[in-house]
């Protein structure tokens, strides 16, 4: 018993002193032990002037074993007007004596507002963010790309009007072009529409891309989801483009329509064709990625792609799809149609609606991806011509299906669980070298990049060109 008393006072006399050990490593006096930084450099995008940019942070480490206290962390002079900063939950413009337990790390936050440019291409801002510790400083830079921006809130064009590619413009609300008025967009113009904004056409819309100056509509969000998952990727972003059925000769060129809620939608538009697309790309909608009831569309080396509706939704209308890509990998949900919906076709699909029953041409294509192909499997008696087709199904020709390609895989670059969409063609891919170059329209020879189809095209929207990545 005496023996046990006497281990046991010895252990509670050990005792504080081990507490010590495991609580409290001093704070550490060596002038070699540093902080390491998860990146010299936080690279925060490029943003638009007079907004508050997506969170960026980084981490600070302590790799040793005593406590590391960090004397001061600031901003050089003059840079806190750009630039806020959290360090450790704490919101500040300095801070002093921050301290890193052994072995552990600390997040640093960081945002930025910047001031107009006023000048039309981006400008770089490089803030300094200095820790000293033991007299010693290293410093992190913060890089953020300005974009001066046009802000249009709610705008209704009474006048024929052209949006330029000076610098980009931000969309608030609407943007509505009146009946009879001409919306012109330039080469290379960048509109940006806010959370809910849509464009809406009464007249007329033309936008002029090349291949060198692409024309993109898409949403204002930029930076991160979450991790590495960019909101460039998110549909429901914006409203979408409507043409109501006063519209007229619309066009749209090296054009990119993206990350919609609506998609592309034409209600009875009565001028013929109502749409044409030449190269470009209409992709990833919360809904459809472009539905026309009645309106006639010619659509030239052009995808559709991404749609939780489906991808193409024609009822009734005159339409011819040559060398096109339909494709549907969406994200975000089931996919609830098949990539090319028809309607109105016949005696049995009649929408009582008195208009004509539909007429296409649909040659050279490629309709594939998750989910069905084709909501009609049986065309017989209708006016609609499928030929020298790739297809998801694994059907035969018939009349109405003539000399396709059939339950064949295209092989896109697209790799869904890596958040990749890339309706190219590998140089594997059964597609190259497969279109029939006697149904090849002229408006379909030059791709989206500005790939000129051979003497034997392939099909879909896209020439292969082997160096591709």
């Amino acid at each position: 018993m005496e023996k046990l008393k006497y281990t046991i006072i010895c252990l509670l006399m050990m005792l504080p002193a081990v507490l010590a050990s495991c609580i409290e490593d001093g704070v550490s006096t060596n002038a070699s032990e540093q902080p390491v930084f998860s990146t010299d450099t936080v690279k925060m995008g490029e943003v638009f002037t007079q907004e508050a940019t997506p969170t960026s942070r980084f981490i600070v480490h302590n790799r040793y074993d005593k406590i590391m206290s960090i004397e001061r962390i600031s901003l050089r002079e003059g840079e806190n007007e750009y630039f806020r900063l959290n360090v450790d939950g704490v919101s500040a413009k300095s801070f002093s004596n921050v301290e890193i337990r052994p072995n552990d790390s600390i997040f640093v936050f960081v945002e930025a507002l910047l001031p107009s440019n006023g000048v039309d291409t981006p400008v770089t801002i490089d803030g300094h963010l200095d820790f000293t510790t033991h007299g010693n400083t290293e410093t992190v830079v913060l890089r953020v790309i300005g974009q001066d921006v046009e802000r249009l809130n709610a705008v209704t064009l009474s006048k024929n009007t052209t949006l330029t590619a000076n610098r980009p413009y931000q969309i608030f609300d609407s943007l509505i072009v009146e009946q009879g008025v001409t919306l012109n967009v330039e080469a290379g113009a960048k509109l940006h529409f806010h959370d809910g904004a849509y464009l809406k056409v009464y007249g007329t819309l033309k936008c002029n891309g090349t291949a060198q100056k692409q024309i993109n509509l898409t949403g204002d969000r930029s930076g991160y989801v979450a991790a590495s998952i960019p909101y460039e990727i998110m549909s429901g972003q914006w409203g979408g483009v409507y043409f109501t059925s006063t519209s007229r000769d619309n066009e749209l060129s090296f054009t990119s329509i993206r990350n919609t809620k609506n998609g592309v939608r034409l209600d009875n538009v009565k001028s013929k064709p109502a749409l044409t697309l030449i190269s470009s790309q209409i992709h990833n909608s919360a809904g459809p990625v472009l539905q026309s009831v009645h309106s006639d569309i010619n659509a030239y080396a052009t995808e559709f792609s991404e749609g939780a509706e489906g991808v193409l939704l024609l009822q009734g209308g005159n339409h011819e799809l040559n060398h096109c890509t339909l494709a549907n990998y969406y994200l975000f949900s089931a996919i609830t149609g098949a990539a090319l919906q028809l309607s109105h076709l016949n005696a049995d699909s009649d929408d009582e609606s008195g208009e004509p029953y539909m007429t296409a041409n649909v040659d050279n294509c490629i309709i594939y991806g998750l989910g069905s192909d084709i909501s009609h499997g049986d065309l017989t008696g209708t006016s609609v011509y499928i030929r020298n087709t790739l297809l998801k199904s694994a059907g035969k020709d018939d009349d109405n299906f003539i000399k396709c390609i059939w339950d064949t895989d295209p092989m896109y670059y697209t790799v869904r669980n890596d958040y990749y969409f890339d309706y190219r063609l590998q140089p594997e891919s059964p597609a190259i070298g497969a279109a029939d170059p006697m149904l090849t329209n002229p408006l379909s020879k030059t791709d989206r990049y500005g790939n000129r189809q051979p003497s034997a095209p392939d099909l879909g929207a896209y020439v292969f060109v082997a160096e591709e990545k």
